[in-house]
């Protein structure tokens, strides 16, 4: 069965539509990530989930059940949900093991149980050792631990994140990713996790629900929206990839401002009409010169180019804009012309 189900869900704020009408099953133990832009919605839709917010439209059904509609919502604390905010939310007052232990207390769990389950998470999280501290002694890292223990411990069906590591540095986040995704393997939540950033979505998901301006883009699993994007918005957003805009000459052959280009897969609308190719930064080749002997290229010229350590990045004009991600060893001066090769088994087409 189904354990989490959106029907139709919106959400309005005046002549907005914050969401729009929007579709999700989840199967039990998943990992999903609502992944999008700022205002997209996905913060919307994980509060209507959780409880606070009531929808316009739709409804949320949790095996089966319908915990949300129009004029119907069950309250947040009878859902069996725990959810782990971007501010950490944890306590000042009270130490590590009493933060961890408090949705027990709020359960009436025995004290004998509670101490066995507080144990246990504090071990699971690798906080046993800092139970006696305060939130005041700890790191960000270690304080969204504890948020994470916390939620955990009363064993929620479902685990709601909103954007928990955007508090933390890089280093921290990247070792958070693969921390949450430790649990959540190890305890089988279903867990819907919030995010802007895409790294963090292509780490810890099982599937990846893409929106944009209150509706879903594109769901698959992290290679799907990265290798077959569906929309102009996805090819973009994931895995920095360019839309040059074209027109279908043949078969598989684009047509970019008067040279064409052969594409292996993708949406071909029907030769004369509009195409985009959607091709990744690293998947294009930059060759030194003018003239037209390169095959599958287009003609261009280094607008600007930055240096980045393992790799460089040029902005080249081929009467529209390209970002071409090359090895560190090119060396090419604004203003020099090149040929733009054009690897066909890794462009995609994509209709108007």
């Amino acid at each position: 069965m189904t354990h989490l189900e959106l029907d139709r869900l919106a959400k309005h704020y005046g002549g907005v539509r914050s969401v729009d009408g929007i579709d999700l099953a989840v199967q039990p133990g998943e990992f999903i990530c609502l992944l999008g832009p700022s205002g997209c919605g996905k913060t919307t839709t994980l509060r209507m989930i959780a409880g606070f917010l009531e929808p316009d439209d739709g409804e949320i059904r949790v095996n089966g059940h319908t915990v949300s509609r129009r004029g119907s919502v069950v309250p947040p604390e009878r859902r069996n949900m725990g959810m782990i905010f971007q501010s950490y939310a944890v306590w000042p007052h009270m130490t590590v093991r009493e933060n961890v232990g408090y949705g027990l207390r709020m359960q009436k769990v025995s004290a004998d149980e509670r101490e066995k389950r507080v144990d246990a998470i504090l071990r699971a999280t690798k906080l046993d050792e800092l139970a006696a501290r305060y939130p005041g002694e700890l790191s960000g890292g270690q304080q969204q631990r504890v948020a994470l223990a916390r939620a955990l411990a009363p064993k929620p069906g479902i685990l709601l994140l909103d954007e928990p590591l955007s508090n933390l540095d890089a280093n921290l986040r990247a070792e958070m990713r693969f921390e949450i995704r430790r649990l959540h393997d190890e305890f089988r939540n279903t867990s819907i996790y919030v995010t802007h950033d895409q790294l963090e979505a292509m780490t810890m998901a099982d599937r990846i629900v893409i929106m944009n301006l209150g509706r879903i883009e594109q769901v698959g699993s992290p290679q799907d929206v990265y290798d077959r994007p569906q929309s102009r918005f996805v090819a973009r957003f994931v895995g920095g990839s360019n839309v040059v805009e074209g027109k279908q000459a043949s078969d598989r052959r684009i047509e970019i401002n008067g040279h064409g280009v052969e594409v292996a897969t993708g949406d071909f609308p029907g030769v004369g009409s509009e195409v985009g190719v959607c091709v990744k930064t690293h998947d294009l080749e930059l060759v030194p010169g003018g003239g037209n002997g390169v095959a599958n290229a287009v003609p261009g010229r280094v607008m600007s180019h930055a240096y980045l350590g393992s790799h460089r990045d040029y902005v080249i004009d081929v009467g529209q804009e390209l970002l071409v991600s090359a090895p560190a060893s090119v060396q090419l001066d604004n203003g020099a012309p090149v040929q733009v090769r054009f690897r066909a088994e890794r462009c995609r087409a994509l209709a108007k």
